[in-house]
């Protein structure tokens, strides 16, 4: 089995330099911001963006995967500290909260979790077991299933995004739709 080789010093910069751009471009315009305005903004080629990036899925795949990182440690976290219902009540309003970060985010997530050969499923899907393990927690045999309440999510967070609720907003929002879930759990 062949090992992948470290990216020589200057690819390894452009590399580096896309994400950096691709990060700022999503905060200031949305996920579905030009991919050659994002080179652009890195100094680079868009070739040299399409070779390290083929898809726009690939792009944002890799750009969230510290943030997807954060957010597991994040939910952990919260398993270690709460009880299982105060843990999953809390996790719905972070996950849907972070998960609106980029505008027209959730829709892309929402389309990866719908296609298997979607480049952003194996960075999103974390997401999904996460929540059925803190769902199973608190309701070991609930009506409820995790894909059902992960599309909840991702529901509540593209109308977050939509609504340009603050985080309180985002937290009631959130409170009222998983209100039968909690409730039961």
């Amino acid at each position: 089995m062949a090992t992948a080789r470290p990216l020589r010093a200057d690819a390894q910069r452009n590399r580096d330099a896309i994400l950096a751009a691709a990060r700022a471009t999503f905060d200031a315009e949305g996920v579905l911001a030009s991919l050659d305005g994002i080179a652009l903004r890195a100094g680079v080629g868009n070739a040299t963006l399409y070779r390290n990036f083929p898809t726009r899925d690939d792009l944002l795949a890799a750009v969230m995967q510290s943030s997807i990182a954060d957010a597991l440690a994040e939910a952990d976290e919260l398993a270690r500290t709460r009880t299982p219902r105060d843990a999953l009540a809390e996790w719905l309003i972070r996950l849907t909260w972070q998960l609106r970060i980029w505008h027209d985010l959730p829709y892309c997530l929402a389309s990866a979790h719908c296609d298997d050969d979607s480049p952003m499923k194996p960075a999103a899907d974390p997401l999904l077991v996460k929540t059925g393990e803190l769902l199973a927690a608190a309701q070991p045999s609930g009506p409820v299933t995790a894909d059902e309440v992960y599309e909840l999510v991702l529901a509540l967070s593209w109308a977050v995004d939509r609504f340009r609720d603050d985080e309180a907003g985002a937290r009631h929002r959130v409170s009222l739709a998983t209100a039968g879930i909690l409730g039961s759990a």
